[in-house]
């Protein structure tokens, strides 16, 4: 018999207590390490990695203003492949369209979210409606029928997980909202069309890869501060609302 899906809160007493050690380094939780989050880039038959230092610096921006450990790159994963349940915040990335995944991948992509996984989508066309975004709702009408694409309400949980938000960021401003799929009052998956990850990209000497345009260096910060907040949600759903973290939150916000 196949195990049920994971309540919201039992994935967040899961998660409770390694994020409560993790206001400490490593080496001083009682002498026990523990693994450092390791964001899951899902690799396709298109153009899936069109901002290579993307997620390396939403890595670096993560450890260095929360409380959470990352590893130095993100890991490559096939959707279809074993291990996937180990990334819990899987990023698909694209420029152009999107290869249909085919039924295993969409499968096991299922799967993943229905057990409590998150996938964020990111499109790199810079413009609204554009191929990526065309083929992804095509697969996600396959992968979850039926619950499809909407709007993220600003009152929702995700704009006040670490960061207050009340704006989107991206290397453009060409969609004044995320879209999201929602499972039993989850989010599941984050859809953004305003090309986050070219705002996050950042070479090895240091220099960003793209303008953000129209609204600058603001703009770019806006985009990190909802990479933020999308990574505390994927790893804690909606702790922010129970107050599970709040004094610490507030500690590093000052």
């Amino acid at each position: 018999m196949a195990p049920s899906p994971l309540s919201r809160r039992s994935f967040l007493a899961s998660l409770a207590a390694g994020l409560a050690g993790a206001a400490l380094p490593a080496r001083a939780r009682d002498g026990v390490a523990s693994s450092p989050v390791a964001i899951g880039q899902v690799v396709h038959d298109g153009r899936w990695n069109p901002r290579p230092g993307a997620l390396k610096r939403l890595g670096w921006e993560l450890a260095r203003r929360t409380s959470i450990e990352t590893t130095p790159e993100p890991v490559p994963v096939r959707l279809d492949a074993p291990g996937l349940h180990r990334h819990p915040f899987l990023y698909l990335a694209g420029e152009g369209a999107l290869p249909p995944l085919g039924d295993a991948a969409r499968a096991a992509l299922r799967r993943h979210l229905q057990f409590g996984g998150f996938l964020l989508a990111d499109s790199a066309d810079g413009l609204e409606g554009g191929a990526f975004d065309a083929s992804l709702r095509r697969e996600l009408a396959q992968v979850l029928p039926a619950a499809p694409l909407a709007p993220i309400p600003q009152a929702h949980v995700l704009y006040k997980t670490f960061y207050l938000l009340d704006r989107q960021g991206g290397r453009v401003a060409v969609k004044p909202w995320l879209e999201g799929v929602t499972l039993d009052g989850r989010l599941a998956v984050v859809s953004s069309q305003n090309d986050l990850g070219g705002a996050w990209d950042r070479s090895d000497l240091g220099d960003w890869e793209h303008p953000c345009t129209p609204g600058g260096e603001p703009q770019r910060e806006v985009a990190i501060r909802l990479g933020v907040n999308l990574s505390m949600y994927a790893l804690c759903t909606d702790y922010k609302d129970d107050a599970v973290h709040l004094p610490f939150i507030m500690k590093r916000r000052t």
